[in-house]
């Protein structure tokens, strides 16, 4: 594994064309350095997927230029993006796209395969990678015999097999509960310290901000500064303050709330003393 940076530099995507173009990503820039922990975040529809693709080299961008340690992989021809692919990224879903006629083991192994190992060394990598993430027992298991942290595990370590610099992470806690997901993400963040490699997560889950060097909020294709969000006390969605469905003043402090009926229910919660105090705007 070496310690590629991933820059991107105005890259915007677009789908369709006149009447019914739709623009995905708008002029979007960053770089991600090695052992980087990035959550970028955002609501449904907002780009963040298709951001990830691009990053992945998955997806072309219509505009702009994605590097990877310099080189220009947005640009290459298609027949040269597949060993990038295998190679430089590992790729976690939250679905965890594992085939359900192979084991916990043959799953990670047949990565290993595609990228050129012999059956034999391609199943020992598998095997050491599942008994590092806590699978020594659950080897020879289909998916179906597994919990969905789990499967997880068995997704990360195939995203792992190839030695990857870059991890790329789709919503990976959004089929998870709450204390499973945070174990998850602990562990792909000891991944990134530990290992040096980069780890770019996109997800809508407020609930692992915590983990992240950085976090990135994306809506309507574009970077919007976390400062002018604010976090709905009551359901814990990210909104912009300016476009908040209703606010409350109460004792020198603004409360944002993404619908009139959470600050209802935000209300309902206050101390009698207090109630009618405040005021709210829609």
């Amino acid at each position: 594994m070496g310690n590629l940076t991933l820059q991107v530099d105005n890259v915007t995507k677009r789908f369709g064309s006149g009447s019914t173009e739709v623009t995905a990503v708008r002029a979007v820039s960053l770089a991600i350095d090695p052992g980087e922990v990035v959550l970028i975040m955002g609501p449904s529809g907002s780009g963040k997927t298709t951001l990830l693709l691009m990053l992945g080299a998955l997806l072309r961008p219509t505009e702009g230029t994605i590097r990877l340690n310099g080189s220009p992989i947005s640009e290459l021809r298609e027949d040269r993006l597949p060993r990038i692919r295998l190679h430089e990224f590992g790729f976690i879903f939250q679905d965890f796209n594992l085939l359900s006629a192979l084991t916990a083991v043959e799953n990670v192994a047949l990565v290993a395969s595609l990228a050129g190992q012999k059956n034999g060394t391609a199943r020992r990598m598998a095997e050491d990678l599942l008994t590092q993430l806590g699978l020594k027992d659950r080897l020879d298991f289909l998916p179906e015999k597994l919990s969905g942290g789990e499967k997880q595990r068995v997704a990360i370590a195939r995203a792992l097999v190839n030695d990857p610099s870059i991890l790329l992470a789709d919503e990976p806690t959004a089929n998870l509960d709450s204390k499973i997901g945070h174990e998850i993400m602990r562990l792909l963040r000891a991944i990134a310290k530990e290992q040096g490699r980069s780890v770019v997560i996109v997800s809508h889950d407020q609930r692992i901000k915590d983990i992240a060097d950085r976090v990135l909020w994306l809506e309507d294709g574009e970077f919007k500064e976390m400062t002018s969000m604010a976090t709905d006390p009551v359901c814990g969605m990210s909104i912009e303050r300016e476009q908040a469905a209703a606010r409350l003043e109460q004792e020198g402090q603004t409360y944002y709330f993404c619908s009139r009926g959470c600050r209802r229910e935000f209300e309902e919660q206050l101390p009698a003393s207090s109630k009618g105090e405040g005021w709210y705007t829609d």
